[in-house]
């Protein structure tokens, strides 16, 4: 015990007189300790500067905070007829809008619905929208898609757009979570389609895309929709689509290949002729009932009738025992509280009613 004690008193003592030693050696030492700053490049976070004059009270200086990434905004616009088709879905698909445009990671900006029905219908205030003139009568042959270039193109040279990025939307398409900006690099960003094969119909388009402006594959496997893409490069896309939509529908050789999708196809086209690329995302939507999850997802794309028997199976084709399908509503509107889907449905269609069914509640009016 003896010994323990002489050998804690030793240490007390050695460790006062070090310490004493330091509290003298400090008292007479200049520092001042600098962080890294725009400033001060050449000091660092470790690093004293000795020896200044008049600074007996150091300062230490908070780190400098990184900017922030800036945000690349992009404009969501959605091109409509004034039908109750069109309408009740353009109102679901706001209603989304809104709810995920201040998300994580968001970069969603406005928001524009163009209306080429040439003039203002009753829902001018729940959704901010820009009337566009329809073509001439006639002009559309009965293909009413054929407006939503000749649209593209007055909004686009009327309207104040202060965000440099375009995503080309559709109002069947619901937002399941924020969507960042995915074009990057001069390319847009757009969604691949299985149904767009321009090397299969290469003789047709090169009647629209002659060989001297590159090869066939130039051609992106795209629609105009879901496309985000550069205001500026979208201005000088817009015009060569709906003039090229024109043309490929007056060919009788076009018209009958391409069918239903004309306008897509026009779209990529017109794309190729700009040496404007894209980024294939195959994430960026879903359209169910083909496909299952949602996953990574930032689109539903309801387009195909999603029909089931009452054990979850698909009868897909034939008009199920339970079915969504949105050409039911063609002139009425969807119902509040429309009835989930049986067990054993996939998620994609089951999230889909869901959402259908919250924005109906919420939809002030809903139905007039």
């Amino acid at each position: 015990m003896g010994c323990a004690n002489l050998f804690f008193t030793v240490v007390i003592v050695f460790s006062t007189a070090l310490i004493t030693y330091n509290i003298l050696i400090s008292v007479n030492a200049s520092l001042n300790h600098d962080f890294p700053s725009p400033s001060n490049p050449s000091s660092s976070s470790l690093g004293f500067r000795k020896n200044l004059p008049n600074s007996k009270d150091p300062v230490i200086k908070m780190p400098v905070e990184r900017a922030a990434k800036k945000k690349r905004l992009f404009h969501t616009a959605v091109t409509a007829s004034d039908s109750v088709y069109n309408t009740w879905q353009c109102r679901i698909m706001y209603y989304w809008f809104k709810k995920f445009k201040d998300g994580p990671n968001s970069e969603m900006g406005g928001f524009t619905r163009i209306l080429h029905s040439g003039k203002p219908d009753r829902f001018m205030d729940e959704i901010p929208t820009f009337v566009a003139q329809p073509l001439p009568s006639g002009m559309d042959q009965g293909y009413i898609v054929l407006n939503r270039p000749w649209a593209f193109v007055q909004w686009l040279q009327q309207a104040n757009i202060e965000e440099e990025y375009v995503l080309m939307a559709e109002p069947d398409h619901v937002i399941v979570k924020p969507i960042p900006n995915l074009s990057k690099n001069g390319l847009g960003a757009a969604f691949p389609f299985f149904y767009i094969e321009p090397k299969k119909f290469e003789t047709v388009l090169r009647k629209f895309f002659p060989e001297e402006k590159g090869p066939i594959t130039d051609i992106d496997p795209i629609g105009n929709s879901p496309v985000i893409v550069e205001k500026e490069l979208l201005k000088k896309i817009a015009p060569t689509w709906m003039n090229v939509s024109l043309a490929m529908k007056k060919d009788p050789e076009a018209d009958k290949a391409f069918g239903w999708v004309l306008e897509m196809y026009a779209y990529a086209v017109s794309s190729a002729l700009h040496n404007v690329g894209n980024i294939l995302y195959k994430e960026f939507m879903i359209q169910p009932p083909f496909d299952t999850e949602i996953g990574k997802s930032y689109i539903i794309h309801y387009t195909y009738g999603c029909d089931y028997d009452m054990k979850g199976k698909s009868t897909y084709g034939k008009i199920g025992e339970w079915r969504f399908d949105k050409r039911s509503y063609g002139n009425i509107w969807p119902p509040r509280n429309l009835t989930m889907p049986p067990p054993g449905v996939p998620e994609s269609v089951v999230t889909l009613v869901k959402m259908v069914n919250e924005a109906t509640a919420n939809i002030p009016n809903w139905g007039s």
